[in-house]
């Protein structure tokens, strides 16, 4: 069974929770983590991101598809992986889409940074340091918030932020406030 076959929500949030290690070396084991987070996401045509606590392992790698938009009418670029990420600096707090690939139609407005500078290793192990704007801050943000043990759901204020995505009889996506 391929990992992009696994469910990527454990039945034991715990596994969610827990707090990525950093990596110490970028070795065969961890590039093939990094293989499989990007064949994981590529499956799932839905997500712009996902850190490897969702897949069950605690290292602090993630993968993160750029340029893409919350409506879908960018097409977001290939994935590519951030290891051992650190913020350095925030800013521009707005409220903005978010959702989780771990939790399956469940979304929320939540706040979250616009401008983010973020220094981590490449997949070369090389040191870099990148400034991200608007959505792409937004999915970093939240992928490095899983290398913590947070949830997109920790950061909603509100259960009327939160909601449900269904096509209607005319095939137009439509917002269900989560209740309704």
């Amino acid at each position: 069974m391929a990992l992009r076959d696994i469910v990527l929500y454990a039945e034991d949030e715990s596994v969610l929770r827990k707090e990525s290690k950093p990596v110490q070396t970028l070795n065969r084991r961890i590039r093939g983590v990094i293989e499989d987070l990007k064949d994981t996401l590529l499956h799932h045509e839905e997500g712009v991101g996902l850190a490897a606590p969702q897949i069950g392992v605690h290292w602090q790698v993630v993968v993160v598809r750029l340029g893409g938009d919350p409506e879908g009418e960018r097409e977001a670029a290939l994935p590519q992986a951030l290891i051992n990420p650190q913020i350095m600096e925030t800013g521009d707090q707005q409220r903005d889409f978010d959702g989780c690939l771990s939790f399956p139609n469940l979304y929320a407005e939540t706040t979250r940074p616009h401008h983010l500078r973020v220094t981590s290793l490449d997949e070369e192990g090389r040191r870099v340091e990148h400034t991200y704007e608007g959505f792409d801050a937004v999915v970093v943000h939240h992928e490095i918030d899983h290398l913590q043990g947070v949830l997109f759901i920790d950061r909603v204020e509100s259960i009327e932020d939160m909601y449900q995505v269904y096509s209607d009889e005319d095939g137009n996506l439509v917002r269900v406030p989560l209740g309704s």
